[in-house]
């Protein structure tokens, strides 16, 4: 039975820049596959081929501390920083732990402030990246 390998995210955490972000409470990083449409003399179909990737991803945190304010003032005073992302799935049930880097990681705003009565608070934190590395990978 594999319903009890099933990584929970329950297991998962964040380093940024090295900082654990203990008040993690989702995580996702991805490749979107930008294609150009590919037509063929001969073929009423239209075929495709992918001509750049495009990575992004979010982390979403409870609201315990005041997340990425310096460095939105290094991007207020006009440097572009940059970071690296390290993220880590190891639920104990399942075959083994996932680990990836993320570099050239900017992130893509900043939330002042965000709250509603009656609501724990919560923050996300939208960012791209251009290279990844798998540090640990999962097999059966």
């Amino acid at each position: 039975m594999l319903d009890q390998r099933v990584m929970s995210g329950t297991w998962g955490q964040v380093w940024v820049d090295g900082e654990l972000w203990a008040e993690l409470s989702a995580f996702q990083a991805k490749y979107t596959y930008n294609k150009t449409d590919i037509n063929m003399c001969g073929e009423m179909t239209v075929g495709s081929k992918v001509t750049n990737v495009k990575g992004t991803g979010s982390i979403t945190v409870h609201k315990v501390y005041t997340r990425n304010h310096s460095r939105s003032d290094q991007i207020l005073a006009g440097r572009d920083v940059r970071a690296t992302i390290v993220g880590k799935l190891d639920d104990p049930d399942a075959y083994g732990a996932e680990r990836v880097a993320l570099y050239n990681v900017s992130f893509d705003d900043e939330t002042i402030m965000d709250f509603t009565a009656g609501s724990p608070g919560s923050t996300t934190h939208p960012f791209t990246f251009s290279r990844r590395e798998w540090l640990d990978t999962v097999s059966a």
